[in-house]
């Protein structure tokens, strides 16, 4: 890829395919290292609550580092990091479809997908991972 647009388009692209797969319309948002939107689609028929989801989803998997399905589990209560979801102006996501994207270990970007059910963003989130590992 050239560029980080480049990449981030290539990874919405991905997203967007299980999206149609699954049959249901999803927002794609790609953050870079510093969690700043790069880009963002949003499917025709997609809730438009999701724009915001999406975009916090990628945010919090780059400020947190590490997927937001796993930040879930331990911002329950009485679990270590209870109220983090109250950080950050509101934008730290607590339940799954956020991903950090990282190279050599190094998080460069973040992707969020939202629109269906978690386990159907953290699907269509994951066609994106794939396809950036097979980008190298």
């Amino acid at each position: 890829m050239d560029n980080n647009l480049d990449l981030a388009l290539e990874l919405i692209a991905a997203s967007k395919e299980k999206a149609r797969e699954i049959n249901v319309p999803m927002v794609i948002a790609v953050v870079d290292g510093g969690g700043n939107l790069l880009a963002l689609q949003r499917m025709d028929q997609a809730l438009l609550v999701s724009i915001d989801i999406a975009v916090n989803k990628a945010y919090t998997a780059v400020a947190i580092k590490i997927p937001t399905h796993e930040l879930a589990k331990i911002a329950q209560p009485e679990q270590p990091l209870f109220g983090i979801h109250n950080a950050d102006g509101g934008r730290i996501v607590i339940f799954g479809g956020g991903f950090p994207l990282k190279r050599n270990e190094e998080i460069i970007g973040g992707i969020g997908v939202s629109g269906g059910s978690v386990e159907e963003d953290i699907q269509c989130a994951e066609a994106a991972l794939e396809r950036f590992k097979n980008l190298g």
